[in-house]
């Protein structure tokens, strides 16, 4: 390739970043022994079994089996070309790279060449939206809206909001550019009639970009300038091959950085609630999209904090709302929970505008709830307290909250308050309480079905390991020989160089055997083995977390003559000859791929060499 970005600029690159800090982006790493583990980004788990390893600068899951380095983890993350990898570490690290090799940073051949053209459709329909909002008369009506409701350029360029006119535009301005129509049909931009023709979708709206995990605009949703009984003050793109409502937070990707750094994140109701929390200072805040939070959308939020805060409209509406997140989460979540609202029954928004940033920021700083204390207050709607009754029915609604709390301080404290407001004796409401306690307990056991399971532990047993499809079982003990023994071969020279000058020696299992093959031409290059480097070098990605699996191994940190001699002893007595030449098969492919045209024409009379003592048992085993 034309100005490859050199090994030397790619070590400086890696170098400069600190794999922990960088992927600490994306997953809340916490300390366990001599690694940090987290939940796993590449698919969904409860206990964590992703685990970076700072010395090395690798990462593996043990559940999944992905691994790698800095620049494997982005690129499996994301989607990202090994160019583009290496541009994205470099920005984070603030190393300078040359345009000549930043301007290669784009894939040649996308692996989704259909996804690559939505999110391009998406792109420029943001661009000429924003472009429209802020350039044209036609956008004046609804930039005026904007300024309105407090917002400036800053704001409105940082979230790259835009305005779809009343004169359809979109259409037009993509037919000029000739984009396919069966693109632009899919792209969930235009309603399609039943003759077959396209209209713009989004029509006298303010347009919200709705934006992936890395800040593509992915889908809009769009506010009503004019309101119209006939339309709906929100309108969203459909769900497409890009956009799926369950997996996004609106400002996630904006958010994630200082959600990290505030240890917590703000779930907000509506989009305009998160934007007036970043005007105030408060970038910290995410939305769903107009549901409640699903599944995936909670485990986003659980690999980068804690704790969550709910800040929902503070009416009646909105406190039902509140109830109803605080109930899934609850059931549904690690995340510790609380709840922050606005005075006067205002939403977030609202209350920015009526009271200023200072008395906004101060709610959040001084309003923070517990759950039990939201609860508190919420159950007293549709009571009158001022009846015995009613007092009653509060009460024992408020008991049964307390029963759910482990902290029996936390539970005084909430006893305490009633006291206090209801005139009661604190000892009849821990008696009340304890019989509850007594019930909910007999009660559990009487309908637990089996004890719940372990928690999976956070390094994989010593006889298991993982691939690309995940966790494979226990090994045998021939691949467990190969494992030990490609470790020291890579670590330490001296094993290298006894166990290479062994006539015919080659390891059982291909994956191996292929990063054995591209540790002799890593070699011949380079006087040492260093692993992160080693990780680029080879080509075929599918084999780096095989790799990582063997830096994640327990084992002691010296090797004898005994110990290799025992491990060759029962890899070479154990190879039959069909694992042989699969063997030389996978050897001769990577050869081939390094371009080593000496070790290609040794390995070809090799198998030719296989092949015929095959032919020869199989004619001894006809007779």
């Amino acid at each position: 390739m034309a100005n490859r970005i050199p090994e030397e600029k790619v070590d400086q690159v890696r170098s400069a970043v600190n794999i922990a800090d960088f992927i600490g982006q994306y997953v809340q790493l916490k300390k366990a022994g001599k690694n940090l583990f987290g939940l796993c980004p590449f698919h969904e788990e409860r206990t964590p079994s992703f685990s970076v390893n700072e010395q090395k600068q690798i990462f593996h899951c043990f559940s999944c089996g992905r691994g790698g380095n800095v620049f494997s983890f982005i690129m499996d993350l994301e989607n990202l070309s090994f160019p583009e990898a290496v541009v994205k570490v470099a920005e984070f690290g603030h190393v300078d790279l040359p345009t000549n090799y930043t301007a290669q940073a784009q894939p040649s051949t996308p692996k989704d060449q259909q996804q690559a053209d939505l999110l391009k459709l998406y792109a420029d329909s943001a661009k000429m939206y924003q472009h429209i909002l802020v350039n044209t008369e036609l956008g004046e009506p609804a930039l005026a809206y904007l300024r309105e409701r407090g917002l400036d350029d800053d704001t409105i360029a940082t979230f790259g909001i835009g305005y779809a006119p009343k004169n359809q535009l979109l259409l037009d301005f993509f037919k000029e550019h000739g984009t396919d129509y069966q693109l632009l049909r899919q792209s969930g931009l235009f309603i399609e009639n039943q003759a077959g023709e396209l209209r713009d979708r989004f029509v006298d709206r303010v347009l919200f970009p709705i934006k992936d995990a890395s800040g593509r605009v992915i889908a809009f949703s769009g506010r009503i300038l004019t309101k119209s009984p006939d339309e709906p003050k929100y309108l969203n793109s459909p769900e497409t091959k890009l956009f799926n409502k369950r997996n996004v937070l609106f400002n996630f990707d904006l958010a994630r950085g200082a959600i990290r750094q505030r240890k917590a994140v703000v779930l907000f109701e509506g989009f305009m609630d998160v934007i007036a929390a970043y005007r105030a200072g408060l970038p910290n805040g995410v939305a769903s999209m107009g549901t409640s939070l699903t599944n995936e959308q909670i485990y986003m939020l659980e690999r980068v904090t804690d704790q969550l805060y709910i800040c929902y409209d503070s009416d009646l509406p909105g406190q039902k709302a509140t109830d109803r997140a605080l109930k899934l989460l609850g059931d549904n979540s690690r995340l510790k929970l609380g709840v922050i609202q606005m005075p006067d029954g205002m939403d977030p928004d609202e209350y920015l505008r009526h009271a200023g940033q200072e008395k906004f920021v101060q709610v959040f700083e001084d309003g923070k709830q517990t759950p039990t204390a939201f609860e508190m207050t919420y159950l007293r709607h549709d009571l009158n307290l001022q009846n015995t009754q009613d007092q009653l029915t509060y009460l024992s609604a408020v008991l049964n909250q307390l029963v759910k709390l482990s902290s029996s301080v936390e539970q005084d404290l909430y006893l305490n308050q009633l006291v206090q407001e209801f005139g009661l004796d604190k000892d009849d409401l821990k008696q009340q309480l304890r019989s509850m306690i007594g019930q909910r307990s007999v009660h559990h056991t009487a309908t637990r079905q089996a004890p719940p399971p372990a928690p999976a532990p956070l390094t994989p047993p010593p006889a298991t390991v993982t691939g690309e499809t995940g966790n494979r079982g226990p090994l045998s003990r021939v691949e467990k020989a190969e494992r030990l023994l490609l470790f020291r071969l890579l670590h330490d020279h001296d094993v290298w160089l006894r166990v290479m000058a062994i006539a015919g020696f080659h390891f059982v299992h291909d994956p191996y055997q292929q990063i054995l093959v591209y540790a002799e031409a890593y070699f011949k290059t380079h006087n040492q083995f260093d692993l992160a480097n080693f990780t680029d070098f080879m080509a075929d990605t599918s084999l780096q977390p095989v790799l990582t699996s063997l830096e994640f191994m327990d084992v002691a940190s010296q090797s004898s003559k005994e110990e290799v001699a025992d491990l060759v002893n029962v890899i070479m007595n154990q190879q039959p000859l069909v694992e042989q030449i699969n063997g030389k098969k996978a050897e001769l492919t990577a050869a081939k791929q390094i371009g080593n045209h000496d070790l290609v024409q040794q390995l070809t009379l090799a198998l030719i060499e296989l092949y015929r003592k095959q032919q020869q048992v199989q004619q001894a085993d006809n007779l």
